[in-house]
């Protein structure tokens, strides 16, 4: 197994820890990410680890809910990134702060406790 693919399911994107490992999950965990950028489909797929045939499925379903814009089209290339102004794509970008905000307690609770136990056994 690659030391890439190893790191990411020890560590996966904070949307997928809690939805799993769905594609639209992988999506969403993509564009709440990097959510300062616009990409075309293609690099949406890629990117997000989602198959173009899958994207293309769920595609209709993201922008039903409005949850990405389109910003601008280079040649036949269209580019979209995730609506900020969008109440749900604010919902979960939230989401994805806090989870990461949990795990990251969680991370330094658990490296306190052992840095304590370090200190109490004798030499």
């Amino acid at each position: 197994m690659s030391k890439k693919r190893r790191m990411k399911e020890e560590n996966p994107p904070t949307l997928q820890k809690l939805f799993g490992d769905s594609a639209i999950a992988k999506i969403l965990d993509y564009l709440t990410l990097f959510k300062s950028f616009d990409y075309p489909k293609t690099e949406i797929s890629r990117n997000s680890g989602v198959a173009w045939k899958t994207l293309y499925r769920i595609w209709p379903i993201i922008e039903k809910y409005g949850l990405v814009v389109r910003t601008r089209q280079i040649g036949r290339a269209k580019l979209y990134k995730l609506n900020e102004e969008n109440p749900i794509a604010k919902a979960l970008n939230d989401l994805a702060f806090q989870i990461a905000r949990y795990d990251a307690q969680k991370i330094a609770a658990q490296e306190r406790a052992e840095e304590k136990a370090e200190i109490r056994v004798p030499a």
